[in-house]
């Protein structure tokens, strides 16, 4: 039997294993979808060496990066994102690396976006951050992160003012802040710049509504979770695994 899985770290409770095992159930594909929780990527290795049924893998925090030293391959836009969260094992054994994070952010936000959405804030600077980042390029949104320790073109969260969220209508967390079961945190930030002209959409979608989202909306902001982006990844992905051609 076929066998795909998750590679993370203390994803117990991902959405992958239930999408995919729901989806085998659903359209009766003879195949499973475990988890593989691993301390550190270096464990890596072993997980392949005791599955060799393994055709796919979709990967998470922490390893979106830290996977790459381990793959023969990369696709060009997992290799200019610097991120992978989605595996391919070919026949022969070599591993290709691709990322469809971008690809169902982007899909996600299309519809919400109207005239005054053109500048964002992505909020964190990590793997996923980098799929938001060049999801909004490929949109011709322009963006900046906001970071705890602001690199060079970066802002800090004490730097944001009101004419930073006048001029940037689209605010993106990309962190785990907020997170099941730490859903009272949020990223600190001047909820009360936000308006009815923002958008606010949170990565997170356990739980379905976010105290950042929460937050957002009390000022008028329109909210969304990362569900549709976590599903439209996971069929991306999925088309990977099954075609032997470049699908994006």
């Amino acid at each position: 039997m076929k066998l795909y899985g998750l590679l993370g770290k203390n994803i117990e409770y991902s959405f992958s294993r239930s999408y995919f095992s729901e989806k085998f159930r659903r359209e009766n594909i003879k195949a499973e979808y475990h988890n593989f929780d691993i301390p550190a990527i270096e464990h890596f290795p072993d997980v392949l060496s005791r599955n060799k049924d393994l055709q796919g893998l979709n990967v998470t925090i922490p390893y979106k990066q830290s996977v790459i030293k381990y793959l023969d391959s990369l696709d060009s836009n997992a290799q200019e994102i610097g991120a992978v969260n989605t595996i391919k094992i070919g026949g022969n054994g070599k591993l290709s690396g691709y990322n469809t994070d971008f690809y169902g952010f982007g899909e996600s936000i299309k519809p919400l976006l109207k005239k005054q959405h053109s500048q964002a804030l992505i909020l964190g600077t990590g793997g996923a951050s980098k799929a938001v980042a060049y999801a909004l390029k490929k949109l011709g949104i322009h963006y900046k992160y906001v970071s705890r320790n602001p690199e060079k073109e970066q802002l800090s969260y004490t730097a944001l003012s009101k004419e930073i969220f006048q001029a940037n209508k689209i605010i993106i967390n990309t962190t785990p802040l907020g997170t099941h079961p730490d859903i009272q945190n949020h990223p600190q930030l001047p909820y009360h710049f936000f308006t009815k002209s923002h958008l606010a959409y949170d990565l997170i979608y356990n739980p379905a509504t976010t105290r950042f989202m929460e937050l957002a909306a009390k000022n008028g902001a329109k909210t969304i979770n990362g569900l549709k982006m976590l599903e439209l990844q996971a069929e991306k992905a999925w088309e990977i695994w099954n075609s032997g051609e470049e699908i994006f």
